[in-house]
């Protein structure tokens, strides 16, 4: 006997799965029109757009939530599962992205973190750096 709907006995499973294609879509897909238009809305901050506190929809801060681990009863599963490859360095953030097996740079030395003036700099825009003298912190330092 066949009821109708989607055949989904799961419901919340199915739900944590689609809401981690939207993580990872936003991740990789940074030219995407959807990226476009939250980081419109939301805002970019070292490479993540931003949870936009109690004015972002409901979908867009469960979103978030995942994306950190929080609320989705599955513990940090999304962050736990995916690794990023550096490449070229076009899409890894210096100090926000986890891209060296631990803690992004900006939480292991947060003392730098704060005196950088580059941010939101990626491993390739830190890379055209070398050789060349850039301001931290109000005293210049040489990159070799």
């Amino acid at each position: 006997m066949n009821c109708g709907g989607l055949g989904v006995r799961r419901l919340g499973e199915f739900n944590v799965s689609l809401l981690g294609k939207w993580c990872w879509r936003l991740l990789g897909e940074k030219d995407g029109l959807w990226y476009r238009v939250l980081r419109a809305r939301y805002g970019e901050v070292g490479g993540r757009i931003q949870e936009g506190g109690s004015d972002s929809s409901v979908w867009w801060r469960t979103i978030c939530n995942m994306r950190e681990g929080v609320g989705s009863g599955v513990g940090n599963w999304f962050d736990d599962n995916i690794r990023q490859v550096v490449g070229n360095g076009r899409n890894t953030f210096v100090w926000t992205d986890n891209w060296l097996g631990g803690p992004p740079l900006k939480l292991q030395f947060s003392c730098m973190y704060e005196l950088s003036v580059h941010k939101e700099c990626t491993v390739e825009d830190m890379a055209r750096l070398q050789g060349r003298s850039c301001e931290i912190g109000g005293s210049t330092l040489c990159l070799k």
